[in-house]
């Protein structure tokens, strides 16, 4: 395998692992967000003091205390967040957590900039879009490791007119699906 279908694979295998984290703590996230997020955001945040934390804040938060001071309040303030979905994930949670986390630290930094900008642009899907992503992410996680390899070579091998007939395809029989 090629170093290039290795770079595209692992950062396609880091915005699977984006958008997975994202779905299974989204609600959670949102749930700690104000309504108004805009308006927050453009606000500058105040500082957190390190006594303001609860104990088992400052616990998890450990390794941060010497400079905790002197963090920027908006880091301080995703920190905290993070803290929070962290203790409200069951173990299994934490543990597929810790997993993504691992294979998010192997990546190169080119890696995790290309996963970044396609989260970004799954992002700012439509709903419906964004859905259909999650369902086919659902199948080919469904598929058998072959049938997955087999897909990948064909998708590989085809040319830009090939692919673009095999999604208009795909399209409708999704359309006829529906139906």
């Amino acid at each position: 395998m090629s170093s290039r279908n290795v770079l595209t694979r692992r950062a396609a295998l880091a915005a699977i692992l984006a958008v997975g984290l994202q779905c299974a703590v989204s609600g959670r996230a949102r749930a700690d967000e104000p309504a108004n997020v805009e308006v927050e955001r453009a606000t500058a945040p105040a500082p957190a003091s390190w006594e303001s934390l609860s104990a088992a804040e400052q616990k998890t938060l450990g390794r941060f205390r010497e400079r905790w001071n002197t963090l920027d309040p908006a880091q301080q303030q995703r920190l905290v967040r993070g803290t929070r979905r962290w203790a409200a994930m069951s173990p299994e949670q934490r543990q597929k957590a810790q997993a993504r986390f691992s294979r998010w630290k192997d990546l190169s930094p080119e890696q995790r900039e290309l996963a970044r900008k396609r989260w970004h642009r799954y992002q700012q899907l439509p709903p419906d879009q964004k859905e259909r992503v999650r369902d086919n992410y659902h199948r080919f996680k469904n598929l058998t490791p072959e049938q997955r390899r087999r897909l990948r070579e064909r998708w590989q091998n085809a040319s830009p007119e090939e692919r673009q007939r095999m999604l208009e395809r795909r399209r409708a029989r999704q359309e006829r699906r529906q139906q």
